[in-house]
């Protein structure tokens, strides 16, 4: 069984009417999806492979308009 790392702390300063929340979260409870994401789409890596996503969709897409307008136009 996990220990309960994570806890919320509230207080409120009434002389200068300010609130400060303090939130602590445990690195364990991040989930799979969320570690993954935090190294492929942050930083350069993820600058890097949005580049790479880009170009690699642009060429489906223009591969597959291609077919698309050579059987369309294709002479009978």
């Amino acid at each position: 069984m996990q220990t309960q790392e994570t806890g919320v702390q509230y207080s409120r300063w009434n002389d200068n009417n300010r609130d400060e929340v303090n939130m602590t979260v445990s690195s364990t409870e991040a989930s799979a999806c969320h570690r993954l994401y935090g190294k492929l789409c942050t930083g350069k890596l993820g600058i890097a492979m949005k580049v790479v996503g880009g170009l690699g969709l642009f060429w489906i897409i223009f591969i597959v308009g291609y077919v698309t307008g050579y059987y369309v136009h294709k002479c009978k």
